[in-house]
């Protein structure tokens, strides 16, 4: 997996690409713990994940739960398998997906 970051003023962009999973997840559970002080914006940019898990599904729900309390958090590009994925766990009820 790879996580690119993009700053814009207080908007925080992530652009991950690869498989988010258990053994990945946890890079970017430590990655959000770092930058998302301080940001009212949290984007999501999935256009090149191929997979996630429920780890990496989890990651996305405590993320979530700090952008509530802060601002705004959504998710950009993902593909029909991510959307699926999220239809399917109840996420899409939850997250904001563009």
């Amino acid at each position: 997996m790879t996580i690119n970051k993009k700053q814009e003023n207080d908007k925080l962009t992530l652009q991950i690409e690869g498989r988010l999973d258990t053994l990945t997840a946890p890079e970017l559970e430590e990655v959000i713990k770092n930058v998302v002080d301080g940001q009212s914006e949290l984007e999501f940019d999935f256009k090149n994940l191929e997979y996630i898990s429920s780890a990496g599904l989890r990651v996305l729900l405590a993320a979530q739960k700090i952008m509530s309390e802060q601002g705004k958090m959504y998710i950009t590009g993902a593909s029909e398998d991510i959307l699926d994925i999220f239809e399917i766990t109840g996420f899409s009820e939850i997250l904001e997906v563009r």
